[in-house]
């Protein structure tokens, strides 16, 4: 075995403090401490065994046989023990104390198991509990972002606990462990060959080890010997430092370690005593000597070998002293001008007091416990009636008490209490190890803390600038199941996998992962969509019926097209307006039709730009009552001219009934219907602008909810029943005289309003978005083009390009034309009837005449004048129609200069137009009682 010089470092610690209190003047003045150290030889046997030697010393003292026997070599009872080192012989000695209320205060046994006061009731410890370094180890592992490791615990009551409690920490981090193996130092050859099989073959880097360098040291030595590199060590405070590993020859396989250390103390004066060790100076240890022929590699004579001396303190090493490499047959003797400073060993490495510190401090928390017996104040004490201890007669269970109470200042600053636990809080050190350049040994460099205190998320600090790994390389390892998933991909979880090993699984659209390894892909916000990538959310795309878009842009122009051109039609009959085409129109009702008609290109604006609340309400109600009004106005126009040429014989009553106030009158009721639709529509079911994201995932279509489709369906409704009803008159018109046929053009208005509405019905229940707007803009505009350009060009091209046909002469030949086409059904009819009446009661063949009308079947005139003249004739003199039927051709003229009363075609046409045979447009509107005549 080799000598452990930590171990004896440790116990100079113990007598240094027991000498430094001993001579201090203010801590236990007049009273001295003595000690008595045996070696566990880091086994629960033999710390037993000293254990019972001075249990059974207090029990015997508790026996008062002071008058029975002579008892001058006696030894004082024990009224406390510093040790042990290992959790394992700890736990096994605190058991033992604990019975007998003996005080025991361990300087390096960690273990949380022993923070349970119900099975452990004299144990306190000046050392962390591990619970908080399995807790530093998880979040190192988070910190590297590493989740794939192995773990390796000592066999005993450090490892087991430690490593169990790692597993909580790693499994709340999403940590994964790829193998969990125990090890001991005990442990044989085969155990330690599986234990090196399932490291080699693990593809974890990371390794956790919760464990003494005594129980670690034949796993490495394996593993050197089989050269496995390439790992990283995650080393608990128990051999992070140890001189049995942190060995050169082992650095190429361990160079990765990253280990806890306790925090460092500073021991004033230490060092000169650790340089003072000599065997013949040191009577008072036993040890010395053994110290001595290990460091020189010498012997010393049996004669130097001193025995231990007594002690009330118990001190226990984890790992024993140690026998030498050699026998004194093998070995020169021993000088004793020996100089202890020339030889490098773990001894006299006193940079970062550690274990010596907490040993320093396990002393000085007992002295002060006996120092607050000491100074106790009767009244004030911890017993009974606040009683207090006789210094003199103190026994172990009551140092025991005042521990449990202690509160005092180190020679650091720092306060001292230990908390129900028997624990106290102290932070670690993180320490990285490196090789020395200049005499090629371990070295341990500080990379940063863990501060206990902290709250959680920052209680680690790192400084990975000064880590090395493999002692040479910057770049952090890898130690991952799977390849990190980069931002815009999630983990998937593999079946029969750890949950650390998945695959890459790509966000889904709408969801966005933003860091690396994400467990989920976050969904973005109703306003946002996920980029290209799913790295971010970006805004979506917002769409709308735009001014600046090419189809917002050729509908705009459309509909200002529609109201210059109606602008310029209702100039022309404003300039004309006292021409008779204009007259006979109905000017006034046109002009309000063509104000519609404005009306009507105008409201399909409100459908393009960013839709808004109030755009939204005034826009089906502004289409629904222009083109009300407009329907109304070629409705009431074109029942008045059927009614008027359909009455036998114009009278004032139809003058008044068909004046001009009741003709807005009507105008205005059929309006006022659908004025109050909208108003019922607004109030109660109000359009409003929506946003709608159901359509498409990365658009925004800003529309218009219209509220009710029930009241829309009512406002197109209405207007499609005006229009047919309109439609119904215009085709019972379609025999009206020429130039009052405006009901030819209207019925084919009225048919492209149809055909135009009826396709929109599918149309707008099939599209969606902007699209909507768009196909009620288009329906508008053709709708509204095709009532301008049927109703008012033919008439426009006339007044501009045609002024022939605009004259009073043109109006009234119409107008008798019609009448003598009805005077000349009515009497073929009549002759047909005599001629079939006379054929049947044997009549004579010859033509029989009925009226003074000029009947010539299938003959020409027989004095026919040259086209000029006649055509001049007709200008001067009147107007003359031919007309055909089935049985011939009758020809109607009517003169305007002169009654014409030779003929009985002139006496017919006058019978059949009496009404408009003055010379003057007055007369001409009295007989059709003020028709609209195109």
């Amino acid at each position: 075995l080799r000598y452990n010089f930590r171990g004896f470092r440790w116990l100079q610690a113990m007598i240094f403090a027991i000498e430094e209190i001993n001579s201090s003047p203010t801590l236990l003045p007049n009273m001295t401490l003595g000690y008595r150290i045996f070696d566990t030889c880091n086994t629960v046997s033999k710390a037993l065994e000293a254990t019972l030697s001075f249990v059974a010393q207090n029990k015997i003292d508790s026996l008062n046989l002071d008058e029975f026997c002579n008892c001058s070599e006696h030894i004082p009872s024990t009224i406390a023990v510093v040790g042990a080192t290992g959790s394992g012989i700890s736990t096994a000695v605190a058991n033992l104390l604990g019975l007998f209320y003996i005080p025991q205060v361990s300087y390096a046994s960690s273990s949380r198991l022993l923070s349970n006061k119900n099975q452990f009731k004299s144990f306190l410890r000046t050392i962390p509990n591990d619970e908080h370094q399995a807790t530093a180890m998880a979040d190192i592992i988070e910190y590297f972002r590493w989740n794939w490791v192995g773990t390796i615990a000592a066999d005993d009551d450090y490892g087991r606990p430690g490593i169990e409690k790692f597993r909580e920490e790693a499994e709340e981090r999403d940590i994964c462990i790829d193998f969990s193996e125990l090890i001991s130092q005990y442990s044989d050859e085969e155990e330690i060959q599986q234990v090196v099989e399932v490291i080699q073959n693990s593809t974890a880097r990371v390794i956790v080890v919760f464990s003494s360098g005594p129980d670690l040291e034949p796993l490495i030595k394996e593993i050197v010997r089989r050269n496995i590199t390439g790992k990283i060590w995650l080393a608990s405070e128990a051999w992070a430092s140890s001189s049995l590993i942190a060995m050169p020859e082992f650095f190429r396989v361990i160079g990765s370690t990253i280990g806890f250390a306790l925090k460092a103390g500073q021991i004033p004066g230490f060092r000169e005593f650790l340089q003072k060790v000599h065997p013949k100076k040191s009577n008072n240890n036993g040890f010395a000597k053994e110290f001595w022929e290990e460091t020189f590699n010498c012997y010393l004579p049996d004669g130097s070998k001193n025995s231990p001396a007594s002690s009330s303190f118990h001190k226990g090493h984890e790992e024993g002293m140690g026998a030498g490499n050699g026998t004194a047959a093998f070995r020169p003797p021993c000088t004793g001008d020996e100089n202890i400073t020339s030889v490098e060993t773990p001894y006299m490495d006193y940079t970062h007091l550690r274990i010596s510190y907490n040993v320093y401090l396990a002393v000085y928390s007992i002295a002060h416990a006996l120092q607050d017996i000491y100074t106790c104040t009767p009244g004030k004490g911890l017993f009974t009636n606040g009683s207090c201890a006789d210094i003199k007669k103190v026994e172990a269970w009551q140092v025991l008490k005042h521990l449990r109470h202690l509160n005092f200042t180190n020679n650091m600053g720092e306060q001292v209490d230990f908390d129900e636990f028997g624990d106290l809080v102290g932070n670690y050190s993180i320490i990285n190890w490196h090789l020395s350049p200049e005499d090629g040994s371990v070295v341990f460099e500080e990379v940063g803390h863990y501060n206990v205190y902290a709250k959680k998320g920052e209680r680690l600090f790192i400084n990975e600038n000064k880590i090395l790994w493999s002692g040479f390389s910057k770049e952090v390892p890898f130690s991952n199941c799977s390849r990190d998933c980069l931002p815009g991909t999630r983990k998937g979880i593999i079946e029969g996998e750890p949950t650390c090993c998945f695959e890459c699984v790509g966000c889904p659209d709408g969801e966005y992962s933003d860091e690396t390894d994400a467990s989920a892909c976050d969904k973005c916000p109703e306003d946002y969509w996920s980029n290209e990538n799913h790295t971010s959310c970006i805004p979506k795309q917002i769409e709308f019926l735009s001014w600046t878009e090419p189809f917002g842009i050729a509908l705009t122009l459309f509909a200002v097209l529609g109201i210059f051109l109606t602008s310029f039609v209702l100039g022309v009959f404003t300039k004309f307006r006292n021409t008779p085409i204009v007259k006979a129109t109905n000017r006034e009702l046109s002009y309000l039709l063509l104000f519609s008609l404005l009306c009507c290109f105008s409201s399909s604006l409100f459908f393009i730009g960013e839709p808004q609340n109030w755009t939204c309400r005034l826009r089906q109600p502004a289409f629904g009552i222009s083109f009300v009004l407009c329907i109304s106005c070629i409705l009431v126009k074109t029942n008045r001219v059927l009614l008027v040429f359909e009455a036998k014989i114009p009278t004032s009553l139809h003058r008044k009934w068909w004046g001009l106030n009741l003709q807005f009158l009507l105008v205005f009721l059929c309006t006022f219907v659908q004025i109050v639709i909208c108003v019922i529509w607004l109030y109660t079911a109000p359009p409003s602008s929506y946003r709608n994201h159901e359509l498409e995932d990365e658009i925004i279509f800003i529309t218009c909810h219209e509220g009710s489709l029930m009241a829309l369906g009512f406002l197109i409704g209405y207007t499609c029943l005006l229009a047919a009803i309109c439609f119904f008159f215009a085709f019972k018109s379609r025999k009206l005289p020429e130039n009052f046929n405006e009901a030819k053009f209207i019925t084919f208005s009225m048919l492209i309003f149809f055909i135009v509405w009826i396709s929109f019905i599918p149309a707008y229940a099939s599209t969606y978005g902007k699209f909507v707007s768009a196909v009620e803009v288009i329906a508008i505009l053709a709708a509204s083009f095709g009532l301008l350009a049927c109703i008012f060009f033919n008439k426009v091209y006339i007044i501009l390009f045609k002024p022939s046909r605009n004259t009073i002469e043109e109006v009234r030949c119409s107008t008798a034309a019609h009448a003598f086409k009805v005077a000349a059904r009515a009497t073929l009819r009549r002759s047909n009837v005599s001629r079939k009446r006379s054929n049947s009661l044997g009549g004579s063949t010859g033509s029989t005449p009925s009226s003074s009308i000029s009947s010539k079947s299938n003959h020409e005139d027989p004095f026919p004048l040259p086209a000029s003249a006649e055509r001049q004739r007709q200008q001067q003199r009147g107007c003359k129609q031919k007309v055909s039927f089935g049985s011939g051709t009758v020809t109607l003229s009517l003169s305007f200069e002169e009654p014409q009363k030779n003929t009985m075609a002139n006496r017919n046409a006058k019978r059949g137009n009496s009404l408009e045979a003055q010379n003057s447009d007055d007369s001409l509107m009295r007989h059709r009682a003020l028709l609209p005549l195109q």
